[in-house]
């Protein structure tokens, strides 16, 4: 359980050194906001496009392989910013970010479901919450390490600048790799290690899936929760810099880690409060908070920072009860339910563009923040229609 918790934080730190990489690339390549949003939208696509590959090795190798395919893919690509430095590349850089990304697929598909099944049915949701409580730890990880080590007040531009990336990726892909060498000679319960074998279509999961409207209804949820989580830490930095003059991108960025650090605050306070109250009722409650802390970001200023940094404690419960309310009943579907879920992850690339899309078009990153008060929406829609039916 210590090692697949570890998971979380790894791809943590991936996910949030990207918030970095915006910000830094906008410099480097001399960039609009549309144009640094695709380092979202090359890394969601790895999500994307593996999320299913990944569900089917779950099937055939179980969780555990799946895991190590994972680390292996994911150490590779940050092996790749090596060369994408060296060759000054924003292509080459947005490849590397799409094979992290592919990695990071096989071991969220394997690792949620995985933590599920290491215990009783009718904790999985605090369990989950508990594990999920060190991904934000990694993610408060990779924006310091990315801080300190990537951005500047005054910003490199060209080989030296594309140069900085080198080292924190470097470092990630040592650690990476040899965690996956620990979990190849660790011993794991027979849940997360064992094979199903297959009695009908390869795709015949996933047609079920399709029939299922509460769970379709998790699936378009989580694409929303994701691209408002993603799209809000993306432009973080970008945001402050515009509504606190003079502030610079590297204190900036301890803003996104004070944000980060909320998120995990929230993970932890999430886990308890869902020992004693109902996933949908307190998701509904937070959602609807995060409406109103979005709107006041619209407004800019120093309120609008400090609203647009507290959503993310409240933002904190979301994926993990989304996660297990989409995949509560669903038995043998569970695996392409998962994958599916994983591949809404999307909703970063998606919603990411648009808000950079929004800025570009209103000359302003504060209109942008329309666009994740919209998500919570749709999330507090999925958390009540869920109340109602567990009240029905």
């Amino acid at each position: 359980m210590v090692l697949t918790t570890g998971l979380f934080f790894l791809w943590g730190v991936a996910n949030n050194l990207n918030d970095v990489l915006i910000a830094h690339f906008r410099h480097v390549f001399s960039l609009s906001d549309f144009q640094s949003g695709l380092v979202q939208s090359a890394f969601y696509l790895g999500y994307f496009c593996f999320a299913i590959p990944a569900a089917l090795a779950a099937e055939r190798l179980g969780y555990k392989a799946t895991v190590i395919m994972g680390l292996l893919l994911f150490g590779g690509g940050a092996l790749l910013f090596l060369p994408a430095s060296a060759q000054l590349s924003y292509g080459f850089f947005l490849f590397a970010l799409f094979v992290i990304a592919s990695g990071l697929a096989f071991l969220e598909t394997a690792a949620n479901p995985m933590v599920a099944v290491m215990g009783p049915a009718d904790s999985s949701a605090q369990r989950l919450n508990l594990a999920q409580a060190f991904n934000p730890l990694g993610s408060i990880t990779g924006v310091a390490l990315g801080a300190t080590l990537i951005l500047s007040d005054t910003p490199a531009q060209g080989a030296a600048g594309a140069a900085a990336v080198r080292l924190p990726y470097l470092a990630i892909a040592l650690v990476v790799l040899g965690w996956a060498a620990i979990l190849a000679f660790t011993r794991f319960p027979r849940a997360a290690t064992q094979a199903e074998g297959r009695t009908g279509p390869i795709f015949a999961g996933y047609g079920a899936l399709l029939r299922r409207p509460r769970y379709l209804a998790g699936v378009g949820a989580q694409f929303f929760y994701v691209g408002a989580q993603v799209g809000i830490w993306s432009y973080l930095i970008r945001y402050a810099e515009a509504v606190v003059p003079g502030i610079g991108a590297q204190k900036a960025a301890w803003l996104l880690t004070l944000s980060l650090a909320l998120f995990m605050i929230g993970r932890f306070a999430g886990a308890a409060l869902l020992a004693r109250f109902d996933g949908a009722r307190l998701m509904a409650l937070f959602a609807g908070i995060n409406i109103a802390l979005s709107l006041a970001a619209i407004g800019g200023g120093i309120v609008g920072l400090v609203a647009l940094v507290a959503t993310s404690f409240f933002m904190s419960i979301m994926y993990p009860t989304i996660f297990v309310l989409s995949l509560r009943d669903l038995g043998p579907l569970t695996k392409p339910g998962a994958s599916m879920i994983v591949m809404a992850i999307i909703g970063g690339a998606v919603l990411t563009m648009a808000m950079g899309l929004v800025s570009d078009l209103t000359g302003t990153i504060r209109a942008a923040m329309l666009v994740p008060a919209l998500c919570f929406a749709v999330v507090t829609l999925f958390a009540r229609a869920n109340r109602r039916e567990a009240a029905a």
